[in-house]
Parts: C-alpha cells; sequence; structure tokens
C-alpha cells in the first residue's frame, strides 16, 4: 500500500507516518514546514521501509503532479483546520488548499482521503445534556466551525458527483509526544510543570474537554484508510475532564496554583464526543485511560 500524508511533519502526521511505515506501507509525507517540523519526522526516519519527505505547499499544481506520480492508496489530509485561533484568512487559505488536495486525488484517481478536523470546531457549542456527542449536523461556530463543517461538505459533494470516498475523523484533544505547547493545553500545562510555573486557565478551570493519546488517534486514523467511508467519525473518548482535574493530574501535589484568567467568549463548557461509531465503522475504541497517556510523556 502507498500513503500520502499532508501535514506529516506535525504533532499527528507524524506519529501516523510512523504507524503507517510499521504496517509496511510506503508513506510520502508533504509539508511546508511552516509549522511542522523535520525533528518530528526523526523516529520515521530511522524506520525500515520507504519514506520520502516533500517540503511543499499542497495547494499547488506541484502537489497534483506529485499525487499523480506517486499514485498513494489513501491521502490523509492532516492539515484541513490550523490550529489555535487562526485569523479568517488563513482558515480561507487552509480551505483552499484543502479544495486543491481533494481535487486532486479525484483528478488522480485515489481511492481514498482520510481528513481530520478538530471536534469542537464542527459541533459548536453543543448542550451538556447532549454529550458526549454524537455525529449529527454540524453547528459550528466561527469561521474556524464553519470551515470544518464547510470540508465535511466538500467531501460529500465530492462523493457524490465522482466517486472519491472519504472518511471525516472529528478528533477529541488529541495529546502526546511531540505536541507544542502552543497546540494544546496538555503540552501546555506539561511545559509549565517542567519549570515550576503557574499556567494561566482561561476562565474557572471547570470547563471539560475529551483528552485522546496520541497513539488512540493514530489507530483510528489508521482504520479511516480502509473503513467508514462516506462518513463523519468521532474519535474520542467519551469522557471528561476538567482543566482543573488535568492541571492535577500533571503538576501533582506540590504543583503552584494556576493563574485564571477571562474566558474569551468562544470558550466551551463542557465538551466530549461519544465512540460509538467508531466502534461499529472502524472497529476502533480507545484505550488508554488519560493517567495513563500522561505517565507516558514523564
Amino acid at each position: 500500500m502507498k500513503m500520502l500524508v499532508v501535514g506529516g511533519a506535525g504533532f499527528i502526521g507524524s506519529h501516523l507516518a510512523e504507524r503507517l511505515l510499521a504496517d509496511g506501507a510506503a508513506v510520502d509525507v508533504v509539508d511546508d514546514l511552516s509549522t511542522g517540523s523535520l525533528a518530528n519526522l526523526a523516529d520515521a526516519r530511522a524506520m525500515t521501509g520507504t519514506l520520502k519527505i516533500h517540503n511543499l505547499d499542497a495547494g499547488t499544481d506541484e502537489f497534483s503532479s506529485l499525487i499523480g506520480m506517486r499514485a498513494p492508496d489513501v491521502v490523509f489530509h492532516l492539515a484541513a483546520v490550523p490550529r489555535g485561533r487562526p485569523t479568517p484568512k488563513q482558515l480561507a487559505e487552509a480551505f483552499a488548499t484543502t479544495v486543491a488536495v481533494v481535487d486532486a486525488a479525484r483528478e488522480h484517481r485515489v481511492p481514498k482521503v482520510v481528513v481530520a478536523v478538530p471536534a469542537t470546531a464542527i459541533y459548536g457549542r453543543p448542550a451538556a445534556r447532549d454529550l458526549p456527542i454524537k455525529e449529527q449536523t454540524p453547528e459550528p461556530r466561527g469561521v474556524r466551525g464553519v470551515i470544518a463543517a464547510a470540508t465535511a461538505d466538500l467531501l460529500t459533494a465530492y462523493r457524490e458527483h465522482d466517486a472519491l470516498e472519504f472518511t471525516v475523523l472529528a478528533l477529541a484533544s488529541v495529546y502526546g509526544a511531540r505536541q507544542r505547547p502552543d497546540g494544546g493545553v496538555v503540552a501546555a500545562l506539561r511545559e509549565a510543570a517542567s519549570i515550576a510555573a503557574s499556567p494561566v486557565i482561561a476562565g474557572d478551570g471547570r470547563q471539560t474537554r475529551d483528552f485522546l493519546f496520541i497513539d488512540d488517534a493514530v489507530d483510528a486514523l489508521a482504520r479511516a484508510g480502509e473503513k467508514g467511508s462516506g462518513l463523519v467519525v468521532n474519535v474520542g473518548t467519551g469522557e471528561q475532564t476538567s482543566i482543573n482535574a488535568l492541571w492535577e493530574m500533571i503538576g501533582g501535589p506540590s504543583r503552584p496554583d494556576a493563574a485564571h484568567v477571562t474566558a474569551p467568549p468562544w470558550e466551551l463548557s463542557r465538551f466530549a464526543v461519544s465512540p460509538v461509531r467508531a466502534r461499529i465503522h472502524l472497529s476502533w475504541s480507545p484505550w488508554t485511560r488519560l493517567a495513563d497517556g500522561l505517565a507516558q510523556l514523564r
């Protein structure tokens, strides 16, 4: 099997490249290195197997030519929605790149495209009674959410009109090795703990998230290469953990008190996704408890 990973030098992408190589696939990594790093691919480069790294913007004609030359069986697109608080211009550019990636796959008859989006973006602000949220009609809030939902709609249109198979994975809050401190709350709190500093937490810290270990997330991505066609599939644990509780786990008994600041208007009070559809259609379930995942990072 031949696999191509857009955003493969990033946090999740580099782990996915390792998994695909371990499974015996030939892997092409495409990354413009704007946020990714070749250092993230050090372990993948040390593995046996075929790995090619292309420093390339996936929105260009050169990328389409690469797809034609490499003829991958699956394209994994992990850069569809920028992390953090991207500007509307950055989001528009990201969506234009997604259109280019999907259209290149169509043009060169790639059998399947797998796209990852943040679950918090695509589902907006669900009511607490609906948690863990199941796959449903997206109710995005803000431009980031609109782009996430539009990505799923785009793939649906290509499937209907061009028979391009896809799976969209709505990922919970993924954490693990190589995550940058500005890329997720677990990494940010770990950085604070490493220097015995007080972390800055938005709001009172009672807001909850669904934390998913990187190995579990990558397993779902790999399975989506062969299963779950035509679906949006949640990938998470279904369990909620507050940011305060997370800091207790990471900082330990001697942790400094957190500094609390006013929460921004987009801050979600509670969030978790149901893994039921993933269990049915991907034969996937999360297995790493939060405490165990954090322990592996020490």
